[in-house]
């Protein structure tokens, strides 16, 4: 009977598809970086010889290979060299710390780091002794390590030691600001999974060309790294993210896919190159909700905004708002409202819900506030040597996301906020999500975050920090005034503060850093 069960069933595995691109499409592209092209046959070949030269050097299975490196062809490579080789993938946060590199080598026992040249002074204080390092130079010549440590592998494939699809591929570490990074663990299945959902709604074919403006360690690049490969398509690799560059590689290589938070879009739409496209560009937008302003803008320019919604623990996106033909006929602000709501599960995933604290769905009205949990084949295997943290976060059977949503009568759900985020003034509660859409609408605010702040009389007020577009000007009085002409008074921020807002390394606001600077000195952060 088993050797029948080996007729239908493969065990799935992401890198399988860069095995049948480099067949099907030997001489097409596969990767762009400058003046550096990659054919999908020398990919493979790289990839192979990562794979052979990482078990020559004695990786064993499931032994953890750690990335710090920029969207550079390595660290694509790296996507299926190591889960090729038996290995599992950590592609670590080029943002961080040593101090943070260091605990994330040592809590996933990482056998083998790849460290960019220019990132290198962020290990250097490390104590690697028990590491193999290698550093990459990104020159692709020898002389460069990393092209050196391939050159000792073998351009034949290595023969597969997986047995199981649901055998770890990577971790993926969480952001960490509650607390210690998690690190969650994706499977070969739950990645092959996802990159086909990505395939799917985010339209790529044959003739996709996919810019590498979101990190690829982050949710392995949404599980891009792999969808994009899946279909025959061709990466082009970015060392850093300016609206200028993705304008000149929308024009210069024919662009007609990239992803990221709503910063990275809000760059590139204002960005002094911007004009209106000859052929569209669909362009997901996840990472923190987009604002309908920012939505109408993409479309103006010809853009095909999909608006996505996940987190770590589900591969990265897990709902999409499908659009609805219909909505063509509605005016410009309202299809924007509609799509600024995170909508419901993926094609091929299981659909989300929204509960109350006993886990019962709460009432499709618009208005009842609930949290959203998760479950399917995307959904995260658990935290990597963290059982405790894995029970709470996958309790009654769903991922608990922690985050705060309405059901529409249509399915669809909308984010109010984080659960730490709300904010309860005189007893009403606020949603820092709606005040930060309305402050958007501003025609000078190019992005702002809204936090609480204590308020004597009301216990808790909405602030708003907000970053201008260059050459516009705008007042306290005149935002607040603004706000005042279109959501509730009660819902109005308190105060303005304008500057640069700050960031995760993919671009999500860290409102955590702005909330402690306003309750710095006070034992709670609730009032």
């Amino acid at each position: 009977m088993s050797e029948f069960r080996h007729v239908y069933r493969t065990e799935l595995s992401p890198v399988s598809f860069l095995t049948r691109s480099a067949y099907v499409f030997p001489d097409k592209t596969a990767v762009v970086h400058g003046a550096r092209r990659y054919t999908y046959r020398q990919l493979e070949e790289r990839v192979n010889r990562l794979a052979s030269a990482l078990r020559a050097a004695g990786l064993g299975r499931h032994d953890r290979v750690a990335f710090l490196c920029p969207n550079i062809p390595p660290m694509l490579e790296a996507h299926y060299g190591v889960p090729a080789a038996g290995g599992v993938l950590v592609a670590i946060n080029t943002r961080l710390s040593s101090d943070e590199i260091g605990y994330l080598l040592d809590h996933s026992g990482a056998k083998f780091l790849f460290v960019d040249a220019e990132l290198e002074p962020l290990v250097k204080p490390l104590p690697l002794s028990g590491l193999r390092v290698v550093r990459v130079d990104d020159t692709g010549a020898a002389g460069d390590p990393y092209e050196d440590f391939l050159a000792g592998g073998s351009p034949a494939p290595v023969e597969s030691w997986l047995t199981d699809e649901d055998e770890m591929l990577a971790i993926n570490y969480t952001s960490g600001t509650t607390g210690r990074p998690k690190g969650v663990m994706y499977s070969h299945r739950g990645a092959w999974v996802n990159a086909l959902g990505e395939v799917l709604e985010s339209q790529m074919g044959f003739d996709t060309s996919y810019l590498w403006t979101l990190p690829m360690f982050h949710c392995n690049g949404w599980c891009f790294t792999w969808g994009v490969t899946a279909v025959g398509g061709t990466h082009i690799c970015l060392r850093r993210v300016e609206p200028g560059r993705v304008w000149e590689m929308i024009d210069k290589e024919g662009v007609t896919h990239y992803n990221g938070a709503p910063t990275v879009h809000i760059g590139v739409v204002n960005d002094p190159k911007a004009h209106k496209l000859t052929r569209p560009v669909t362009v997901c937008v996840a990472g923190a909700p987009p604002s309908p302003t920012l939505l109408g803008r993409l479309k103006e320019l010809g853009f095909r905004p999909v608006h996505v919604y996940g987190l770590t623990e589900t591969y990265g996106p897990h709902t999409v708002c499908a659009w609805h033909q219909e909505w063509d006929a509605l005016p410009l602000d309202e299809q924007s409202r509609l799509a600024a709501r995170q909508g419901q599960g993926y094609a091929i995933f299981d659909l989300v819900r929204v509960v109350d604290g006993d886990m019962r769905d709460v009432p499709r009205d618009a208005e009842t506030l609930g949290e959203v949990i998760m479950r399917g084949n995307n959904a995260a295997m658990g935290y990597f040597r963290q059982p405790e943290a894995t029970a709470e976060a996958f309790r009654g059977g769903w991922f608990h996301s922690g985050d705060i949503a309405v059901w529409h009568p249509d399915g669809y759900i909308e984010l109010r906020d984080r659960k730490k985020d709300i904010i309860i003034s005189g007893g009403e509660n606020i949603s820092t999500i709606e005040v930060e859409q309305c402050v958007a609408r501003h025609p000078a605010v190019l992005e702002c975050a809204v936090v609480a702040v204590p308020d004597d009389k009301w216990g808790e007020r909405p602030k708003a920090f907000v970053t201008l577009k260059p050459g516009q000007q705008a007042t306290e009085p005149e935002i607040i005034e603004f706000c005042r002409r279109h959501i509730a008074h009660f819902k109005c921020p308190a105060a303005i503060e304008f500057g640069d807002l700050p960031k995760t390394s993919t671009g999500k606001v860290q409102k955590f850093v702005l909330r402690e600077k306003e309750w710095k000195g006070r034992e709670k952060r609730i009032n």
